[in-house]
């Protein structure tokens, strides 16, 4: 698709470069003068240089759809900033400002070179409105994109973290389980206690639940899929944890936990553990 041939914006684009960069470089710096923490001016001096020759460029071929493969490369570009903007920690509106503080420098541009022709002007304005809008808008639905996938990968990162395996004895396990389990974490538990058992050679794993507040009928599926898994792998699993309260509830749902062993606390299970290989656990006589 050829350019608009009434539009003198690509013209305007491709002469004065260098001015409408240097106004939209002050227009930023201004409106990001208090998050000098967060970038640098050699860094939006880059960015912003690199995006107003592409765009430049694109516009001499399509100005009013910017669908087209012109101008994939500005909006690779966009795309870019946005998801650098996210992880820096800008807001919403102040990656979109990349975009729309443009419009001030292009405008005096425009003004500048068609000011005598005032239904020309208006045109010319308006189009240019239009495109920034877009590229605008653009911008705002990769940086949600962007920030949505950050907050997934920090949720992901805090669920490891909520989940660690340690080892009690040599072949004996314990997986603390601390808030609710859902289908989510319940697969970032299966596959922790499964690894740790593979690296550990572990052939005990309890699993305690002190500090998991309910369990209904869906937490208990969980806990026994990952009981279930935990088996495949040559480990035999105790649940612990069971206070008054969660035993009540287990029965009353009618929850069958089949030959699962449960234990009031982690200490009695890390006792059974230790039973099952002939060992215990007692207090050592004061030397006289």
């Amino acid at each position: 698709m050829a350019a608009d041939p009434v539009s003198r914006i690509p013209d305007i684009l491709r002469k004065h470069e260098a001015e409408i960069l240097a106004g939209w470089l002050q227009e930023q710096r201004t409106s990001l003068a208090t998050r000098g923490d967060l970038m640098s001016m050699a860094e939006l001096h880059e960015q912003s240089q690199k995006f107003l020759r592409a765009a430049s460029q694109a516009a001499q071929r399509e100005l009013v759809d910017t669908a087209v493969p012109a101008w994939e490369e500005v909006h690779e570009l966009l795309a870019d900033v946005s998801r650098s903007r996210a992880r820096q920690g800008f807001s919403p509106s102040e990656t979109a400002t990349f975009v729309l503080s443009l419009k001030q420098p292009l405008f005096n541009e425009i003004l500048r070179e068609m000011g005598r022709d005032s239904q020309a002007l208006v045109e010319e304005l308006w189009r240019a409105t239009v495109l920034l809008d877009r590229l605008a808008l653009y911008t705002i639905e990769v940086f949600q994109k962007g920030r949505e996938a950050l907050i997934s990968r920090q949720q992901e990162d805090m669920l490891e973290l909520s989940t660690p395996v340690v080892q009690l004895w040599q072949d004996i396990v314990a997986l603390p389980l601390i808030g609710t389990l859902d289908s989510a974490r319940t697969q970032v538990v299966m596959e922790s206690l499964l690894t740790r058992i593979v690296e550990t050679g572990a052939s005990t794993a309890i699993i305690d639940i002190t500090g998991v507040p309910t369990v209904d009928t869906l937490v208990a599926q969980h806990l026994l899929k990952t009981v279930a898994a935990a088996r495949l792998m040559g480990a035999d699993c105790i649940i612990s944890g069971i206070r008054p309260q969660i035993a009540q509830t287990i029965v009353h749902l009618g929850v069958d936990l089949g030959d699962v062993i449960t234990k009031a606390t982690l200490a009695d299970a890390f006792a059974l553990a230790l039973q099952r290989r002939g060992m215990t656990v007692t207090r050592a006589t004061k030397r006289s």
